[in-house]
C-alpha cells in the first residue's frame, strides 16, 4: 500500500492537486445538494399547501351543494299547489289532508338524489306542527310526525317568518327539539379525551345539541299572505355521507365537520381504526377559529398525529361561528417524500465526491507529466475546441502518453458517429425517467385488475349481460399496460408491429369505449367513415392510442359541450386520411408550432404531462405518416393524419428523416 501511494503521489504537488480538486468538489457538491434539497423541500411545501387549498375548495363545494339540496326540498314543497291546498283544508278541519301533505313530502324528497337522514315539517304562523316526517333516504323509510300545538320553535324559523324571506344555513339544533322530532339519539355523541385539546368545551351545547343544514321556506296563500313555513333539516351528527363523499369524489385524504370544537362527522380514524367521533380539535386551532375568527392553515395535531390541515369556520344565519369544516393530509406521508428526496440527493452527492477523488488521482498524474510531451495533444485539443474534427495527433510516445494520443485519435474517429446518439439520449432522458416511474407505480395494480377481471370472465355465464362489460375491462386494462410499456419503448428506439387492420372497425371500437365516458357531457360525436376504405398495415394498439389521445383532447376543448367529427377517406390513393375535428375553444396561432414538443401543454397544472401529442407525433412518424393541425380560436381545431397503406419497415426512430428535429427546443 505504501509503495502504491508512493507511485500515485510521486511528487508533492500531485497530492496537492488531488486534495485541492477533491476539496473543491466536496464544497461544490455539498452546497449544490443543500440548495437542491431546500428547493425541492420548498417546492413540495408549496405544492402541499396548494393541494390543501384545493381540497378545502372542493369540500366547500360539496358542503354548499348539500346545503342547496336542502334548500331545494323546502322550496319545492313550499310552492307545491297540493301542499298549499291541503294546508288550507287542515285549517278547515279536514284531517285527510294530513296524509296528502305527507305524500307530497315523500314525493319531493325522493326526487332528489341525496344520502343521509332528513326531517321535513310544515308549521302554521303560530308555530303549530301541521305535518312532518323523518326520512331515511337509503331505504326510503318515512316516519310521520303527529300534528301538535306543542311543537318547539327554532330561532331561524322565527327569523325567516319575521323577515318574510327564505333562510338556508347551518344551525345548532337544541336537544329538546331533536327529542320531539325523534332524532335525539342520532345527535348524541360521547366526548372522548383528546391530546392537545382545550381544557373546556368551546360551546357547552356540544354535549347535547346537534348541528344541521336547515332551510326554511315561506308557505304563502294565493293572495301572497304568509300562512306558514316549510322546514327541511339534515342532521350532521353521526351522518358520514357528506364527509365520505368529499373524500371519495374530491380525492381528499380526510374531512371532518365540527360542532364547536367537537368532531360530529369525520373519516379521520383513531389508533384502533374507528372514526374519531367525539374527539376534539387541538387548542391551537380552536384559538384561531373561535378566538381570532379566521381560518387555520398549516400543521396541526389531529387525534393521534400531525396533519397538514386547513380549518374554515362554519357560521349560522346570524354570522356566529357554530362549527368548523376541516380537510387534511397526514404530515408523515409528506415528510417521507421529503426524506426520500434528501436521501437520494445525499447518495448522489457522496457518489459524485467519490467519483471525483477516483478521477482526480490519475488526472493529476497526466497533468504533472512533462508538459513537452503534451504540447501536440494540447494543440490538437485547441483545434478540436474550435470545431476542426479532422485533426489527428501523431503517436510519437510510448507508454501512457502514447496510449492517450491513440485514445484521443480514436475518440475523434468515433465522436461524429456518437453525436446523434448523445443528442437522442439527452432529449429522451426526461421521458425515460417518467416512463420508468409510471411503469413501477402502475404495472402491479394493473396486473391485479387484469387477474381479477379474467377470473370474473371465466366464472360468469357466457350469456351474462356483464360478459361484454368484463371483456371491455380486460381489453382496456391490457391497453393500459401496453401504454406503460410503449412509453418506455418510445424512449428506446420504439418499433412498429404492423398488421393488416380495418381502420373503420378500430375507430368504431374506440368510440364504443370512449362514448360511454362522455354520455353525460353534452357532446355529440359525428362519425363519417369511408365504407370503401382498404385495409391498412399499421400497429393497431399504437393507432388506438393515437385515437384515444386526440379524442380526449377534443373533449377537453369542449367544456360547455359541442360536436366532435371523426372522418376517414382514401386520399391520396396510396394513403388513408383521418380527421378529428372539434367545435371547441381552439388554439392560438402562436401555440400551434409547440403542440408536439415533449412536456409542452396548455392544460392547467396537474391536468396533463405534455407527453400525449409528442407520443402521437412519434407513433405517426414511425408509421412514415404525417400529422398536421389547424385551429381557430373559439371555433375549433382539426387534426389531420395521413398514413401509408403499405407499411415501410424502420429499425428505429433515428432512421426517420426529420424525426428528432420536431423535438428541438
Amino acid at each position: 500500500m505504501k509503495n502504491l501511494l508512493k507511485g500515485l503521489f510521486s511528487a508533492p504537488y500531485q497530492l496537492v492537486l488531488v486534495v485541492t480538486f477533491s476539496t473543491i468538489a466536496v464544497l461544490t457538491i455539498t452546497i449544490g445538494a443543500w440548495v437542491i434539497s431546500r428547493t425541492i423541500g420548498d417546492y413540495l411545501t408549496v405544492a402541499m399547501n396548494e393541494r390543501i387549498d384545493r381540497d378545502m375548495h372542493l369540500a366547500q363545494v360539496f358542503y354548499n351543494q348539500r346545503l342547496a339540496k336542502v334548500e331545494e326540498i323546502s322550496g319545492r314543497i313550499a310552492i307545491d299547489s297540493l301542499v298549499i291546498e291541503n294546508v288550507h283544508e287542515l285549517f278547515d278541519g279536514n284531517h285527510h289532508s294530513y296524509q296528502q301533505i305527507l305524500q307530497q313530502i315523500h314525493n319531493n324528497l325522493f326526487m332528489t338524489e341525496m344520502g343521509g337522514n332528513y326531517l321535513v315539517f310544515v308549521q302554521n304562523r303560530s308555530g303549530d306542527l301541521l305535518a312532518g316526517a323523518n326520512v331515511l333516504m337509503e331505504n326510503g323509510q318515512l316516519q310521520a310526525l303527529e300534528p301538535t300545538k306543542e311543537w318547539e320553535s327554532l330561532e331561524v324559523i322565527e327569523s325567516a317568518t319575521d323577515k318574510g324571506i327564505r333562510i338556508t344555513s347551518t344551525e345548532v339544533i337544541p336537544y329538546t327539539f331533536l327529542d320531539k322530532a325523534g332524532i335525539a339519539e342520532q345527535a348524541r355523541i360521547a366526548i372522548y379525551h383528546t391530546p392537545k385539546a382545550a381544557p373546556e368545551l368551546v360551546d357547552p351545547r356540544e354535549q347535547t345539541d346537534g348541528l344541521a343544514l336547515i332551510s326554511v321556506s315561506l308557505l304563502k296563500s294565493s293572495s301572497n299572505e304568509i300562512i306558514g313555513t316549510v322546514t327541511t333539516l339534515h342532521l350532521l351528527n353521526n351522518d358520514f355521507t357528506l364527509v365520505d363523499k368529499i373524500k371519495d369524489l374530491a380525492g381528499v385524504d380526510s374531512a371532518t365537520i365540527f360542532l364547536g370544537d367537537l368532531r360530529i362527522s369525520t373519516n379521520v380514524l383513531t389508533i384502533e381504526g374507528d372514526r374519531a367521533i367525539g374527539t376534539r380539535v387541538s387548542e391551537e386551532v380552536s384559538q384561531v377559529i373561535f378566538g381570532e375568527e379566521r381560518e387555520f392553515i398549516g400543521k396541526a395535531f389531529v387525534v393521534v398525529e400531525d396533519y397538514i390541515t386547513r380549518y374554515d369556520p362554519i357560521r349560522n344565519h346570524s354570522g356566529e361561528i357554530v362549527g368548523i369544516l376541516y380537510v387534511g393530509s397526514k404530515q408523515a406521508s409528506f415528510q417521507r417524500l421529503i426524506n426520500t428526496f434528501n436521501q437520494r440527493i445525499l447518495l448522489v452527492a457522496l457518489g459524485m465526491v467519490l467519483l471525483t477523488i477516483i478521477i482526480t488521482t490519475p488526472v493529476s498524474l497526466y497533468v504533472t507529466w512533462p508538459l513537452r510531451q503534451l504540447k501536440s495533444l494540447v494543440a490538437a485539443n485547441e483545434r478540436v475546441a474550435k470545431g476542426d474534427m479532422s485533426v489527428r495527433v501523431p503517436v510519437l510516445n510510448r507508454g501512457e502518453i502514447g496510449m492517450l494520443e491513440r485514445s484521443f485519435n480514436s475518440m475523434l474517429d468515433t465522436l461524429q458517429a456518437t453525436q446523434d446518439q448523445l443528442i437522442q439520449t439527452e432529449k429522451l432522458a426526461s421521458i425515460g425517467q417518467l416512463a420508468a416511474g409510471v411503469a413501477h407505480e402502475l404495472n402491479n395494480p394493473l396486473g391485479t385488475i387484469l387477474l381479477y377481471s379474467d377470473i370474473l370472465m371465466n366464472e360468469i355465464p357466457q350469456n351474462s349481460s356483464h360478459k361484454k362489460d368484463l371483456e371491455i375491462i380486460v381489453n382496456e386494462t391490457k391497453r393500459c399496460k401496453w401504454i406503460v410499456s410503449s412509453l418506455l419503448e418510445f424512449a428506446r428506439h420504439n418499433q412498429v408491429f404492423a398488421q393488416p387492420t380495418e381502420l373503420n372497425d378500430l375507430i368504431l371500437y374506440v368510440m364504443e369505449v370512449e362514448g360511454k365516458h362522455y354520455e353525460m357531457e353534452n357532446i355529440e360525436f359525428w362519425i363519417e367513415l369511408d365504407p370503401n376504405l382498404p385495409k391498412i398495415e399499421v400497429d393497431p394498439a399504437q393507432i388506438q392510442q393515437i385515437l384515444f389521445n386526440l379524442i380526449e383532447n377534443a373533449v377537453e376543448a369542449l367544456p360547455e359541450g359541442g360536436k366532435i367529427f371523426i372522418r376517414t377517406r382514401n386520399q391520396p390513393s396510396d394513403m388513408i386520411t383521418i380527421e378529428i375535428e372539434d367545435t371547441g375553444v381552439g388554439i392560438p396561432a402562436d401555440k400551434l408550432s409547440l403542440l408536439f414538443k415533449p412536456f409542452y401543454t396548455t392544460k392547467p397544472l396537474g391536468k396533463g404531462t405534455g407527453l400525449g401529442l409528442a407520443i402521437v407525433y412519434g407513433i405517426i412518424k414511425l408509421h412514415r405518416g404525417q400529422i398536421t393541425v389547424s385551429s381557430e380560436v373559439s371555433k375549433g381545431t382539426t387534426f389531420t393524419i395521413q398514413l401509408p397503406i403499405k407499411h415501410i419497415s424502420i429499425d428505429n426512430a433515428s432512421q426517420i428523416p426529420g424525426f428528432w428535429e420536431q423535438y428541438n427546443p
